[in-house]
């Protein structure tokens, strides 16, 4: 009898204690419930601070796993992990260690963003800070194992917001796009130029530090050496058609072993740029392999395909042309400079109003022959052979106008696409004013590049792909998110 009553006091003290961990709001909804969060959480300046940041963000659409999958034991929701590495980025922490610090010292971030709540009746909150939150190591593992597409539901929604956003205020968005990459150093010895490391650039031996990472070149010239420069090691055959010696010339390149970083922009006059599209690659993958898959994701995201591109020389290729070809749109088009290849050079090839490459007599050059090239280009494709005028499809008796050197070799002979884009590549005006004003928004991508750096893309402390990869989302992620904030708050403030 005497045991009851004490009982009964320590369940209602325990109730009174006892944190609100049932039926807490997401983000999503604390953000429209200022007035309905507890009182720890509406006093909290990085509470409020951090609710306004993430809060806009659809977190009911997040793609949740089983919470209740470990013997009943509570599992840490995807949403309150993501919302607490965008919290590390924002405030530059150099590891999850540091993280945890920041947010125990602050326990209303962990109410907030959901974290499940370690009971203790001594707390000042009911719940035990650091007990709430896992250890430094799981969360390095949830960032290795959370999906990539989980957090490109997020960059997908931040897209859709601040494109509402600015449609609010008549702004119509995306008709041009921008796309680079950015290359991602891996945090392997072989890239520490004071450590020693036999054979750095042998790509057959896998850096111990990360077995993902792989190497490529960021950017290659050449360089004019002097007699003294020249080594054994530099020194290379004449090539015969140059007549200057190989053996005065070195090659430099830059060479890492890590990742690559693909994203698409969209610049906003007079308010910044967005992140529309974004992907990460191992370091030894083309330019070019980003181009496919990140159109496809920023269609889809946008409903329909911009008018305009604008990249770097890097996607000088007929398909990126061909993209932005629009029958029943002259003025859409692909913005690239022109890459000398196979000795042309821009304007270097002329056509024939039907589409028929010129030969040297500026004759069309008729189409002999097509057939499927699986070699020269990432995407299988037609190509078609075109020969001389004059000897195709019957000799016609004529001898070649300007005497041109393979005329005793049975004419002139080309093979190119059979895709507009390859003659567009080609004819495309790089002078004209329409041209120079859609190049002009490549500058988006790079202020793009440029945020991120400052986040610690280039080198990030993380040894394996996966990790890597969701960190450059993330990263995307909250360029994103302080873009919207930046429209939320003047629009509030303009009524």
């Amino acid at each position: 009898m005497i045991g009851k009553p004490i009982v009964s006091r320590f369940s209602r003290l325990a109730g009174r204690l006892r944190p609100k961990n049932v039926r807490r709001p997401d983000l999503h909804t604390a953000w429209h419930l200022h007035s309905g969060l507890p009182e720890f959480v509406t006093s909290s300046p990085a509470a409020q601070r951090y609710l306004d940041l993430l809060g806009p963000l659809g977190w009911h659409r997040l793609p949740e796993r089983n919470l209740m999958r470990n013997w009943s034991q509570p599992a840490i929701p995807y949403a309150a992990f993501i919302a607490a590495y965008l919290i590390k980025l924002n405030e530059g922490q150099k590891s999850l260690a540091d993280l945890r610090v920041y947010m125990t010292e602050r326990p209303e971030l962990i109410w907030l963003l959901g974290f499940p709540l370690a009971v203790s009746y001594p707390a000042r909150l009911g719940f035990d800070p650091d007990a709430s939150l896992p250890t430094s190591r799981h969360l390095t593992r949830m960032l290795r194992e959370i999906p990539n597409p989980v957090l490109q539901v997020l960059l997908g929604d931040s897209v859709r917001l601040i494109r509402e956003a600015l449609a609010f205020q008549g702004i119509q968005t995306a008709d041009c796009i921008s796309l680079d990459t950015k290359h991602v150093i891996g945090w392997v010895k072989e890239n520490n130029p004071k450590a020693y490391v036999s054979q750095r650039h042998d790509k057959t031996r896998q850096p111990a530090g990360d077995p993902d990472c792989k190497l490529g070149c960021k950017r290659r010239h050449n360089r004019r050496t002097s007699e003294a420069e020249t080594t054994a090691e530099t020194a290379m055959p004449t090539p015969t058609k140059n007549p200057l010696p190989a053996s005065k010339l070195i090659t430099i390149g830059e060479f890492y072993w890590g990742y690559g970083s693909g994203v698409v922009a969209v610049k906003v006059p007079d308010w910044g740029e967005f992140v529309l599209a974004e992907m990460t690659q191992t370091f030894d993958r083309a330019d070019t392999t980003y181009f496919f898959p990140l159109m496809e994701q920023s269609e889809q995201r946008l409903g329909f395909r911009p008018r305009w591109g604008t990249f770097d020389a890097g996607f000088d290729a007929w398909y990126v042309y061909a993209h932005f070809y629009r029958p029943d749109d002259p003025a859409a088009f692909a913005a690239v400079p022109f890459a000398e290849k196979g000795g042309y050079k821009a304007n270097g090839r002329q056509f024939s109003p039907e589409g028929l490459p010129l030969c040297a007599a500026r004759l069309p050059m008729p189409l002999k022959t097509v057939f499927f090239d699986r070699t020269r280009s990432i995407i299988t494709h037609e190509r078609g052979k075109y020969v001389c005028p004059l000897l195709y499809p019957q000799p016609n008796g004529q001898t070649c106008p300007v005497e041109h050197k393979n005329w005793p070799k049975k004419g002139c002979t080309t093979d190119m696409p059979t895709s507009i884009g390859a003659r567009l590549r080609y004819t495309l005006d790089r002078e004209s004013e329409a041209y120079k004003a859609i190049y002009k928004q490549r500058t988006a991508v790079e202020r793009i590049n440029s945020q991120a750096v400052a986040l610690g893309i280039e080198r990030p402390h993380l040894r394996n792909r996966a990790a890597i990869a969701n960190q450059n989302t993330l990263i995307y992620l909250l360029i994103n998110l302080r873009l919207l904030q930046r429209i939320l708050r003047r629009q509030a403030m303009n009524g």
